[in-house]
């Protein structure tokens, strides 16, 4: 696997673009962004059938392409979950916008909280590699955390002074948290309210002490 982290056409920007010099976007040629969109697709299929560790490989042989023209679109496998992960953190951010306002601001969070867990857990390995990245400043997978962390950041501010959560939880370590729950439902597939439980667990340590 490439483990280039530079930037390429439609690795973690705008699909159908691609950078220049300058670092302005300029938009793909027709096959350049058939190519993406096909490799795009493959991904998630393939991350669907057998987890973010897929061959890389074989997504490239099944979009009719050669591996070359995969790492020219997507220069290591975190660039290439970031983009598959593209949609559904629109979705997250959509759900936060919605939330905002909530009438009960704890319940609104641990809402958002359940949505990320169930996301997290639609490909496998993702979890794992979303903890990994937090750390990591140069992963492709790391700029989804950043307006994630934002969209948290107000809903647990919210839940806060509302008196619902701890005034020293930080957003960093809520989804922390969440990921480690989607990977201990990944790892335990067999029981499908595991997530819901550890997630009900985590939150009542999250309540301010009371005596």
């Amino acid at each position: 696997m490439a483990t280039s982290t530079a930037g390429t056409a439609g690795a973690t920007g705008t699909p159908g673009t691609t950078g220049t010099a300058t670092g302005s976007p300029r938009p793909m040629r027709a096959d350049a962004r058939r190519n993406y969109e096909r490799l795009l697709a493959e991904a998630r299929t393939a991350f669907a059938e057998h987890g973010t560790d897929a061959s890389l490989e074989e997504i490239a042989r099944r979009s009719g392409v050669g591996i070359g023209t995969l790492y020219r679109h997507f220069p290591n496998r975190h660039a290439m979950m970031s983009a598959v992960f593209q949609e559904a953190l629109a979705s997250l951010l959509q759900r936060s916008r919605e939330l905002a306002s909530a009438e009960q601001p704890c319940g609104a969070l641990v809402e958002w909280l359940r949505a990320i867990i169930t996301h997290a857990g639609e490909y496998r390995g993702l979890a794992r590699a979303l903890m990994s990245a937090s750390h990591d400043q140069s992963s492709a997978l790391s700029e989804c955390s950043v307006p994630m962390r934002d969209a948290g950041e107000r809903l647990l501010v919210r839940a806060q002074q509302g008196g619902a959560v701890r005034a020293d939880v930080s957003i960093g370590d809520l989804m922390q948290l969440t990921n480690a729950i989607a990977l201990a439902a990944e790892q335990d597939p067999d029981d499908p309210e595991l997530a819901d439980r550890l997630l009900m667990l985590t939150l009542r340590g999250l309540k301010p002490d009371t005596t």
